[in-house]
């Protein structure tokens, strides 16, 4: 990926190249929501992922341009694509859909994201391929009583395995497109089987996941770009939730 070939990037090298650009593309989660009316850009992890990759080295400015918009899906966000990402001339661009694609239709979802990938690898940038988060699988005590109903139908999806059916099927797609994928739902279904109670792991009991569960995702997007060895070798830390 380009990010790691800037980031030896010396005085001439930055002059003539410029810093690195990262266009984070999704929905809610990665606009910065966590509880009900609470958006924290300090805790969010693509900024636990700079924050990550200045800890190894901070000559090269990381500069993190956030055009994700909470309530979105792959699909509405087709036509501000030229506006939202491509205009930034990213390196590289995180991608990151299907909390609300999956109230949709499976092909949409994944046409849409098809279609995401193509542009920007067609544009010459880098991609990753976030997957999300699991759902809630049950509505909690605490959850807002406005969002109850919904969170019922959210647990619905989540344990019939309509949510694994689309986070599949979009990991398939993004094979497809030889993109480079941070499969973080996978690691969700691990905690799930390992006995963790995957709606206390959600700031807002439905879809948002709490600033802890936010170091997973930083964490591993890190790996993704700059491989195992790198992270090892220059990390001062690892930001996973537990030790």
């Amino acid at each position: 990926m380009k990010i790691k070939e800037k980031m030896g990037f010396d005085f001439e090298k930055l002059n003539n190249y410029g810093a690195i650009n990262i266009v984070i593309f999704g929905d809610s989660v990665s606009h910065g929501c966590f509880d009900h009316d609470i958006i924290d850009y300090d805790a969010v992890y693509w900024k636990k992922l700079q924050d990550k990759i200045y800890s190894v080295r901070n000559y090269t400015p990381v500069n993190i341009i956030n055009s994700a918009i909470g309530g979105t899906s792959a699909n509405q966000s087709l036509q501000r694509l030229d506006r939202d990402m491509i205009s930034h001339h990213p390196d590289l661009c995180i991608v990151c859909f299907g909390l609300n694609d999956v109230n949709g239709g499976l092909e949409e979802y994944t046409e849409s994201l098809r279609k995401i990938f193509d542009i920007c690898t067609q544009n010459g940038i880098d991609v990753i391929f976030m997957t999300p988060n699991m759902l809630n699988t049950y509505s909690a005590d605490d959850t807002e009583e406005q969002y109850k109903k919904y969170s019922l139908i959210t647990a619905e999806m989540q344990n019939s395995g309509r949510m694994d059916r689309y986070i599949s099927e979009a990991v398939k797609t993004a094979k497809e497109c030889k993109v480079a994928i941070c499969d973080c739902y996978s690691e969700w279904k691990k905690l799930q089987a390992a006995g963790e109670d995957i709606t206390m792991l959600l700031a807002n009991r439905i879809n948002h996941p709490t600033k802890e569960m936010h170091n997973l995702f930083a964490d591993m997007l890190f790996e993704t770009i700059f491989g195992k060895d790198f992270a090892a070798a220059g990390s001062k830390e690892s930001t996973m939730y537990r030790n």
